[in-house]
């Protein structure tokens, strides 16, 4: 059994023992018990309110081993518009509602909720539901976020 108490930025070169596919919900759970896709039973007991990026770093705090976060893919709604002024105001009344939501130049992505998913597309928006990693912003106190 591995329990890893410390995380370290993403590191590309690292040696990495493992890897841990999780979806958004579950990188926001710093005290949890999963298994990796092998099978193998591991802890996480990290400070409250960590939340994890896709490909952070966690160490075992006895043996060393390493393990790279992955961020699973899942069901999501990504949502494009024909302007970046309808994407903001997608991304406003999505605020407003305090959804988790992905925010990059082109889209947006959320959980599927069928009752957003019509409010978007009242608002004229093309709303795509796709299996894929979903990576939300943290919020404005998420100290925990990292480019």
């Amino acid at each position: 059994m591995l329990t890893f108490t410390q995380r370290k930025p993403p590191n590309a070169n690292a040696a990495i023992t493992l890897t841990l596919a999780l979806t958004a919900e579950e990188r926001t759970r710093s005290r949890y018990r999963f298994e990796t896709e092998d099978g193998q039973v591991v802890f996480l007991r990290l400070p409250r309110g960590t939340v994890l990026r896709d490909g952070d770093i966690l160490e075992d705090e006895t043996t060393g081993n390493v393990v790279r976060i992955i961020a699973k893919p899942e069901p999501v709604l990504t949502v494009t518009a024909q302007t970046h002024l309808d994407l903001l105001r997608a991304a406003y009344h999505l605020g407003n509602r305090h959804v988790p939501i992905e925010i990059t130049a082109t889209y947006l992505r959320l959980s599927p909720d069928p009752i957003l998913r019509t409010m978007l597309e009242q608002l004229g928006l093309e709303v795509k539901e796709e299996i894929l990693p979903f990576q939300p912003e943290t919020g404005a106190y998420g100290h925990n976020h990292a480019h």
